[in-house]
Formats: C-alpha cells, structure tokens, sequence
C-alpha cells in the first residue's frame, strides 16, 4: 500500500522562497486519517518542525488548499499551513536561511495517525532564493561590505538598498529575491560583517551615501534614483538617508521609530541626531525568559528628546510606511502615526501607509517559519516579537506584493540611460 502513496507538489518540487506550492497526497485508503509533517533544518543548524492531522477524502486524496487539518500545529484549511507553523526544538531560535546560493529544503511527510506512525510518503520542497539568471557579487569596494545582486537580461532596471538589519551579520533573503522580481538589489551591513568592527557606538550616514552612489553608478541600473528598504532600527537610518541625502525616491519603512534611536547619528563628522534612550526599568519579564521591549522607549515627542526626531518633511522622495500593531518591540503604530502627522502638518502627500493589526514585529518575505521570539542584537538578550501566526503570514504575504508594486511605482527607469 505504502508504494503507491505519493506527495505532490504543484506546480513543482522547485520554487522560489515566497511562492506558494500545492502540497497533496494521493494513494491513501477512502477517508484514512494521518499525520503531515514538514522539517527543515536552519543554517544555524536548527531544526524546525510542524505537523497536522489530515483526513483522505474518498477517493484517498489530501489536498492542502481545501482540506482542513484536524488537529496538530494547526486547525483549519491553510494551505502553506506547514510551513508557517514550523518551530524549532529549541526556544527562541528564528529560522535563518541567510546565505541565497543554497536553497531551503523542507521535507514534507506523510506518517500513519496510529501505532508508531510508520513513514508512507514523502517529498523535498527546495525553495531557492534566487531566481534562475540573478548573478549574486560580493561587494568588498571603499568601505562598503555587502553583496549585490543583479537580475539577469540587459536592463536597465531600478535600484534599491537593502538594510534588512544594521549589523550583527548580513541576510541575502530579501535582497535576492527582490532581484529575483527585476530590481538590482545591495544589501549591506554597518558592521559586525566581514572585516568590520565588532561593534560601533555611532552611525555614519556618510556610509549609507555611499552604497547608495555605488548603486547608482551600475550600469544596469536605470532608475534615476535608488529605493531603500528598511526594518526596525534600519527604519530611522533610512528616514535621515530620505531626509539629508539627495537622490533616494522611495523608501519602505517596516516597523520602525519615527525618532533616531540607539546610537547618536553623524554626517560629514557633525552630529545629525542624538539617540532616542530606553528606560530598562520598563520591561517586561515573561516566563519564557524573552522580555517585551515595547514600552521601553523614551517618549521622541517630549521636550528633552525632540533633537532624535528625523525631519522628515524635507525629504522629496515617497514614502511607505508600514506598522504591526501587535509589535512588541516597540510601538511601530504610534511611531507611523506620527510621521505620517508630520508630513500633514507640512502639507506633505508624498506618502503612503498600511497597518497590520495582528501582525509582530519581523515581517519579512512570506511562507517562513513565524517568529515569535529570539535574541535581541541591541538588548543582547531574547525578545518577544508579537504577532497571532496566522495572521502575521497573511500580513507577509501583502506587504511583500505591496513593496514590489511600491518599488515600481516610484523608481521609473530610463530605458536609454545606459545606452
């Protein structure tokens, strides 16, 4: 019986990281009830994993876009189900598949529900970061330490910086696969990459300024001028690049602070922006041993911290502000709230705004594993994301069309430029 049941996985076994795949199972007995399961195992070496209780239909068919799950990681019809609901074996591990030459490789399985749940199927799902053609090029060029990526064909097409995080390391994730879908993509690191210090106690826009001209002068690149996409604490760096430095036209900001925080910021040696401090005493303790940092924050608008907010009303680009209400970081809402305020006040039109009301702190390219906690590079030590699971992949899975259309919408590109 067990030879003849199989995994299908439409439209292929192949696909790219935010693609959504059919997952279906043919070759069960009417109505069998067993268990689905998906592993993977992280670059950290993290092994992440779900399971659910499916029941064959009669003619000995599951198929995940209709069937519900019974019971398991999940309940209900969601078909990347497995996928979003993988967890790690160990508390507050995020899934990191950083590095885009290797492809991330989820084992789907199908296991008997009774006795010792004898393996029946199963199939590998390899989801690749880069598309077929993206070139992938170490950038080690004056102080910028990244890596860029290049979609393939002549071009021209736009250009956007990546700062998916400050330091610490560097993710390909997002920067592959955004040139997967035709942008010319740098993602870099201010330090704690390569030969970069360890740490730093200050932020250089001067550094930003200048991945950002290097971008610009690629010959592919068609855009007049460059897109940056942010994250948290990259969100300030990339409201003060918008607000200080010619030739950005559009920026993503996602869940970010409307005030510079954490470190003081410098342009040209001259203090930009002093930090936005925390109060620790603020925090809140969970019995996980991973703390909410939400309420941590000095207040930007008070009197004594109106010097970190980043003015952004000089900024000529457009702007895309984005906010998880349910971020327990800090408080993303209040913070787009206030920017999108201030560009009002200015009589300023030049953006746009989404909010995600279940949605946690990382949003990132869809059909991951869902974070709910994990070590807090600035606090060093683990941190609650928030999020409702279902909800934040619903919210990925928007937002991530949404930049794209955003990006495209607002670096319009020359298409004699480079000719």
């Amino acid at each position: 019986m067990a030879s003849r049941i199989r995994v299908k996985l439409l439209p292929s076994a192949k696909c790219l990281f935010d693609e959504p795949v059919q997952v279906m199972v043919a070759g069960l007995k009417a109505r069998q009830v067993v268990t689905m399961r998906a592993r993977s195992i992280s670059e950290k070496g993290v092994v992440f994993s779900s399971s659910a209780t499916y029941r064959a239909d009669d003619k000995g068919e599951i198929d995940m876009n209709k069937d519900p799950s019974l019971s398991g990681s999940y309940v209900g019809i969601e078909p990347m189900g497995l996928l979003r609901s993988m967890r790690a074996d160990t508390l507050h591990k995020r899934f990191q598949i950083n590095k885009s030459l290797n492809p991330y490789l989820v084992k789907f399985s199908v296991l008997e529900e009774e006795g010792e749940g004898r393996l029946l199927a199963e199939e590998t799902n390899e989801r690749h970061l880069m598309g077929e053609g993206v070139t992938r090029l170490p950038i080690k060029e004056g102080n910028i330490r990244g890596v860029l990526f290049t979609p393939p064909g002549r071009g021209p097409f736009p250009a956007v910086l990546d700062l998916h995080t400050l330091g610490g390391g560097l993710s390909e994730k997002r920067a592959s696969l955004l040139a997967s879908r035709g942008f010319v993509v740098l993602t870099i690191a201010a330090f704690g990459f390569d030969d970069m210090p360890k740490s730093i106690k200050e932020v250089h826009l001067d550094y930003f300024e200048e991945a950002m001209q290097f971008l610009k002068n690629l010959d592919k690149v068609g855009s007049e001028g460059v897109g940056v996409l942010s994250l948290s604490k990259t969100g300030d760096v990339a409201l003060s690049m918008a607000s200080y430095l010619a030739g950005i036209d559009a920026v993503v900001w996602i869940n970010g602070c409307c005030a510079n925080t954490a470190l003081p910021l410098y342009y040209k040696k001259n203090l930009l922006h002093p930090a936005l401090m925390s109060d620790i005493s603020k925090v809140i303790h969970t019995e996980s041993a991973a703390d909410i940092f939400k309420y941590c924050n000095n207040d930007p608008l008070a009197e004594e911290n109106r010097a970190t907010l980043i003015p952004i009303e000089k900024a000529e680009s457009h702007f895309l502000f984005v906010a998880s209400e349910d971020d327990l970081n800090w408080d993303s809402k209040a913070h787009m709230d206030e920017l999108v305020e201030r560009l009002k006040r200015h009589g300023k039109e030049n953006f746009e705004s989404v909010c995600y009301p279940e949605a946690g702190h990382f949003l990132e390219p869809p059909y991951g594993p869902y974070c709910p906690s994990s070590f807090h590079w600035v606090a060093g030590k683990p941190a609650m994301w928030g999020g409702e699971p279902r909800s934040h992949t619903a919210a990925e899975v928007h937002l991530w069309k949404k930049i794209q259309e955003f990006f495209r919408s607002h670096l319009s590109c020359n298409a004699t430029a480079r000719l």
